[in-house]
């Protein structure tokens, strides 16, 4: 082919991606007073998931910040929400933003719909009188805004940025983790998190159940670090995922946290996924690890002292988990079999070599999850 035909063909590629993108995403925009969002949130006309207030974590000096730039008139990033088909607009980016005014007026609520305390101001670098500052209380005005200053909030302004319904259904929860990864606080499986309340309730709460688990959780002895950015229940995404898949296809993975996402995204659309049996599987797993080998189980086995030391390792869940869970959870033969067997993997060529710290995830897991239904093949 003649090069400038094929920088032509090459060209025309590109346009067409774009243009088919570009048609997956329909979208306004306009900009609403803080009185109008505090209007909806109360008329169940906008959902911000309440879920979601276990993954943000924004401090008092955040929150008073926060309300500092709204009093001073600092420009504030659009709230991008997603229309779903009943109408409802589902808060894709910007739900700290809009939980703090909400709590600072007191009508935030939790997952029970039990309205939260309101929020109670510290003062700021600009502001110092914020200091213990409330939207409204009766029995201390001192320490009140008054209905000036309410007003002032009310009618600010705050830009949106709205996904139409007859978007491309992907397109929600693809802009969300664009808008909450990179200088975001969250962590990969806190964005997922969000996800999938946004995408089935109801399968973030069976996922939940699955971490916590009481077998699985002394087989894993998390750090309270590791625990508190969900850590535990991107571990039982793994297992789910990567528990029977094709050796063939655990070759192809690139970047393993967007695979675990797109994963994740299409066990929810499938409706033959069967999600009491892999329960199932899951329980008998970790129920048989942490019965026949407890806490040990992942970490580092000193071969020449002969105990184990340290703390969690994915390598060692990759192959003893996952591999065991191909097998259905099934115990090969017995306690001393299970233990032989998993302090032999650490002597493993294969293991050692693909185990180390500098070994990328998308290299490593082609070669440990195999193993690991070797190893506990009956």
């Amino acid at each position: 082919m003649p090069i400038q035909r094929k920088k032509a063909k090459t060209v025309e590629l590109l346009q067409n991606e774009i243009e088919s993108a570009r048609s997956d995403i329909k979208t306004d925009a306009y900009a609403m007073s803080i009185g109008e969002w505090a209007s909806l949130y109360q008329d169940d006309e906008l959902d911000i998931h309440p879920e979601f207030q276990r993954f943000f974590r924004w401090t008092i000096t955040q929150k008073s910040r926060f309300i500092e730039s709204i009093l001073l008139g600092i420009p504030i990033p659009p709230i991008f929400v997603a229309q779903s088909e009943e109408g409802i607009w589902d808060v894709v980016d910007g739900l700290q933003r809009l939980s703090t005014l909400f709590e600072f007026m007191g009508i935030l609520k939790d997952e029970e719909r039990a309205v939260l305390p309101p929020l109670v101001l510290e003062g700021t670098k600009y502001l110092p009188s914020l200091e213990g500052k409330k939207w409204d209380d009766a029995d201390a005005p001192e320490h009140s805004f008054n209905q000036s200053q309410r007003l002032y909030i009310k009618r600010a302004k705050l830009d949106v940025s709205i996904i139409l319904r007859e978007s491309e259904r992907k397109a929600k929860y693809e802009l969300f983790q664009r808008l909450n990864t990179g200088g975001s606080p969250l962590s990969d499986q806190e964005v997922r998190n969000c996800i999938t309340v946004m995408l089935d309730r109801g399968f973030y709460s069976w996922l939940r159940k699955l971490a916590g688990n009481a077998a699985f959780q002394n087989c894993i002895a998390l750090s309270d670090n590791a625990l508190a950015e969900q850590y535990d229940m991107e571990l039982a995404l793994r297992f789910i995922i990567f528990r029977a898949m094709e050796a063939k296809a655990l070759s192809q993975i690139h970047d393993v946290g967007e695979f675990l996402t797109d994963s994740m995204v299409n066990i929810i659309q499938r409706s033959s996924y069967d999600r009491d049996d892999e329960a199932d599987i899951f329980q008998r797993t970790f129920g048989n690890i942490s019965d026949n080998y407890g806490s040990d189980a992942f970490r580092r086995y000193d071969t020449s002292k002969k105990k184990h030391m340290g703390g969690f390792l994915l390598s060692a869940y990759e192959v003893i988990a996952i591999g065991l869970g191909y097998h259905r959870g099934e115990l090969p033969r017995g306690r001393d079999d299970v233990g032989k067997r998993i302090r032999a993997m650490w002597s493993n060529e294969t293991f050692k070599e693909w185990s180390g710290s500098g070994v990328r995830a998308s290299s490593r897991i082609p070669k440990l999850i195999p193993l690991g239904r070797k190893l506990f093949k009956s």
